[in-house]
């Protein structure tokens, strides 16, 4: 009985995330044996930069940084991982080793499957190398639409950007992130992340306090934020809707 309610757990997981919900049937129920729940951390590392993952990891509740960083310590994001997608593309993708480090930014669970076994899936399934390679085209989408913001646009955007799609993972209207958290994500100072948060608060938009965002009025962030949030959205939203070829 422990084994079936923790399979049944497993697979109730696995809905809560959009890679894995996609997947035909048939091929979810060859992956259930296979997937391990795994209770991730703030600050957890998941692995390094050029390393190669143990796991394929998808996020249900938590959300997941990959982050560039220098040779003197300092970091930004490129990326970010929720419930929409996986962490580990090098896995599938051919590379030996992960060109980023991939940082847990909010806890949460997720699902785990092994390297090994993640390999042997894409190169199994048609049907699994399309949903893979089209999360995959939508992640690139991210990471560049990620430069042209960090590059083009405030700092206000770039938060309003960042909270949004914080909030589209989580499902709620509270975000558990300091200010030197969100600075080491966006790679700018955390004076500026604490002034640009102060403004944010005092036009009635969130409210701040003690590493807790909560957002008090979504509509005023997306009109505040740069379109980079609407057409990351919209990359994911698309390609993960859209119908499987046969």
């Amino acid at each position: 009985m422990p084994q079936r309610s923790a399979a049944l757990d497993i697979s109730q997981s696995a809905r809560k995330n959009r890679l894995l919900a996609r997947l035909p049937d048939s091929v979810g129920q060859r992956w259930l044996p296979q997937l391990e729940w795994v209770d991730l951390q703030q600050g957890q590392v998941l692995h390094e930069a050029g390393m190669s993952p143990s796991h394929a990891c998808f996020p249900t509740t938590a959300i997941v940084s990959l982050l560039n960083v220098t040779r003197d310590g300092a970091s930004t994001e490129i990326a970010a991982v929720g419930n929409e997608g996986v962490v580990g593309v090098s896995l599938f993708m051919g590379g030996a080793s992960s060109c980023n480090r991939a940082v847990v930014q909010s806890a949460g669970f997720g699902l785990r499957l092994k390297a090994q076994a993640m390999r042997a899936e894409f190169e199994r399934s048609a049907e699994v190398m399309q949903v893979l390679l089209r999360y995959t085209q939508a992640l690139m989408t991210q990471m560049g639409q990620t430069a042209v913001c960090n590059r083009h646009h405030s700092i206000d955007q770039q938060l309003c950007r960042c909270l949004l799609l914080n909030l589209d993972r989580l499902g709620g209207n509270e975000i558990v992130m300091t200010h030197e958290l969100i600075a080491g994500t966006l790679g700018v100072r955390r004076e500026g992340v604490t002034e640009t948060a102060l403004k944010l608060q005092a036009a009635g938009l969130i409210r701040y306090a003690r590493g807790h965002i909560t957002v008090l009025d979504r509509g005023g962030l997306e009109r505040r934020a740069c379109e980079c949030y609407a057409v990351v959205r919209k990359g994911y939203d698309s390609l993960l809707s859209e119908p499987l070829a046969a």
